[in-house]
């Protein structure tokens, strides 16, 4: 009991040994959440919602109930991180709730076989948005060159997640400026096409014609939409890094969450407008098909913008999990390895960052005493992330 109760005084009372600074911010934060959530589906495939409901005004309603369901979620997480406000997001939850043995459980489901699985998929789609450019009127693109880009762009997120976490972050904050202003784009250009009288109005006249009464298809768009907002939890397994976690993580998840489902909202609404309901069922990236009418010879913006969206998606999800293996290796749940923090670059094994304005002498001897102490644990207080 008295060690749960130190975990969750967690960031009032420091840790001794080696630590990791509170670099995260509000904005940063943000970053991370709508970063996260913000990825290619938006631009490929928001019409599957369409084809389970069959009506736009079913499909607009279902938007904003995933939306609304994210932001409960999230809440509830709050109240979770507030109580346990340390690494390991769902793991340190399920850990303190529900014991070790379930926490064993769910750490390797998560590691070997989730996360990676979505890493893959996140990162195929980015390859296959970057290479589409390149091999224009095909219908496909060679699958051994778009498994090669996928994987180098997991090596190189991970290289950029073992430098700095500050490198890590600004590249989250970046591509999360180009999606912002990617999907702004394209909501601006639904305005324009209905100010300048373009625009396909059958889609609004009769807004719930044809909408389905079956519980499967409304619970298959309904997991299309959620889908789509998936990713708002990646910032509790930072926790130990958020400045301020109790006001912080509140903030971010109330400021992202409504962003993104009223963004996503919008860029439903123009791809109504713009493309008639034929054309939205059977386009394979509705995103690519919008820009061709609108855009002309700046349509190439969409598949970049997809591409960045799912680079930084891809970043989040390498950031945020490594520090679940940390706080998992903490536990005694993983290798021991995994909880050592390296000092030269202010790192642990699994890309966790460290304060880089401590003494350089004194992380390398403590380290070094920890590494060669036979009789020194590295799970509980030894180190956080």
């Amino acid at each position: 009991m008295e060690r749960q109760n130190n975990r969750g005084d967690r960031d009032e009372v420091a840790v001794p040994g080696l630590a990791l600074q509170r670099q995260i911010g509000l904005w940063s934060a943000v970053s991370m959440v709508a970063g996260c959530m913000i990825g290619s589906g938006i631009f490929m495939s928001p019409q599957g919602v369409l084809v389970y409901m069959g009506s736009p005004g079913a499909s607009l309603v279902v938007w904003a109930v995933c939306g609304l369901l994210a932001m409960l979620g999230a809440l509830c997480y709050a109240e979770l991180g507030a109580l346990f406000p340390e690494a390991g997001g769902e793991y340190a939850y399920i850990l303190r709730t529900f014991g070790s043995l379930p926490a064993f459980m769910a750490i390797y489901l998560f590691e070997l076989m989730r996360k990676p699985a979505g890493v893959a998929a996140v990162s195929l789609s980015l390859a296959e948005y970057a290479l589409a450019s390149f091999y224009p009127g095909c219908l496909s693109v060679p699958k051994a060159l778009v498994k090669s880009v996928a994987a180098s762009c997991i090596l190189g997120l991970m290289l950029v997640n073992l430098w700095s976490t500050r490198l890590a972050t600004m590249l989250t904050n970046v591509c999360l400026a180009a999606k912002l202003f990617s999907l702004l784009v394209i909501v601006g250009g639904g305005a324009v096409v209905l100010g300048q009288g373009q625009s396909h109005p059958e889609a609004f006249q009769f807004a719930f014609h044809n909408t389905t009464h079956q519980l499967g298809c409304v619970g298959m768009a309904f997991y299309q939409g959620l889908w789509s907002f998936d990713g708002w939890s990646s910032i509790h397994n930072v926790l130990e890094e958020l400045k301020n976690p109790k006001k912080n993580l509140i903030r971010a998840l109330t400021i992202a969450i409504p962003l993104v489902t009223i963004l996503y909202i919008l860029v439903n609404i123009s791809y109504l407008l713009v493309l008639s309901p034929r054309e939205i069922l059977s386009s394979e990236a509705i995103a690519v098909s919008w820009g061709n009418q609108v855009l002309g010879s700046w349509a190439w913006m969409i598949p970049v913008a997809a591409t960045l969206s799912a680079l930084g998606s891809a970043n989040v999800v390498l950031f945020s999990g490594s520090r679940v293996c940390y706080a998992a290796a903490r536990e005694g749940h993983m290798l021991p390895v995994l909880a050592h923090l390296w000092p030269h670059h202010q790192l642990s094994s699994v890309l966790a960052d460290e304060d880089k304005e401590s003494s350089p002498n004194l992380q390398g001897s403590h380290l070094h005493s920890r590494l060669h102490d036979p009789g020194s644990s590295l799970s509980g207080a030894g180190t956080h992330c």
